[in-house]
């Protein structure tokens, strides 16, 4: 596994706009779709290619393609604000969705919706969702994603703390990690710190 923090200074700049607490839903949508495309860029770098014949109005060559389809799959509810950037750079990737909800007995996550392109085996996944705090509903969402045989995997996220980047380096050391900000710590409720609050919250404008 590898685990890459991108450290981008447009990235840095905008994550800074959407931690501030008086950065409303409008502004904090319209920067997580730009980080999404920065990043989108940045996680696809070493996705696969094979050579492909064409002629250009000059010649014949040989160009590149990519090998596999590309699927993103956001862990709802969250995930959905990081597929417009990525869609916007991948036009052509299809998307999968995976809810995932804590029991409030076991407090352990479980899968209350899936549903995925037929072609998931075969794709290059890439699991999106803006913060990675303790990890346990992304190392459980892409658990089932593997259950249904998704093999190429990659995880993309804004916010991580260290908790849960050793809990995925643990549990999926065959998923690439890409984070846009590597943060301090978890707080006592299990919160990033200083993180920027409830993403699916500020995202949808709903109640913290």
């Amino acid at each position: 596994m590898a685990t890459t923090i991108l450290n981008h200074p447009l990235i840095d700049h905008k994550l800074t706009i959407m931690r501030n607490k008086e950065t409303g839903t409008k502004e904090f949508r319209q920067n997580l779709d730009e980080i999404a495309m920065l990043m989108a860029y940045e996680v696809t770098k070493s996705l696969p290619l094979q050579n492909i014949e064409i002629v250009t109005p000059i010649c014949p060559m040989t160009g590149k393609q990519l090998i596999r389809p590309v699927v993103l799959v956001p862990i709802l509810r969250a995930g959905l604000g990081l597929v417009d950037g990525f869609k916007t750079i991948i036009p052509t990737a299809k998307v999968g969705h995976i809810g995932m909800s804590r029991n409030e007995e076991t407090l352990q996550p479980e899968e209350y919706y899936a549903k995925f392109p037929s072609c998931l085996k075969e794709a290059d996944v890439l699991v999106l969702d803006p913060m990675l705090a303790t990890g346990g509903s992304a190392c459980a969402a892409i658990t089932n994603i593997k259950k249904r045989g998704a093999k190429n995997i990659k995880f993309a996220c804004l916010v991580a703390a260290p908790e849960g980047i050793e809990v995925m380096e643990q549990k999926h050391p065959d998923v690439d990690l890409i984070v846009a900000a590597l943060d301090e710590k978890l707080n006592e409720k299990g919160y990033i710190v200083p993180g920027l609050g409830d993403a699916g919250d500020r995202l949808f404008g709903t109640d913290q």
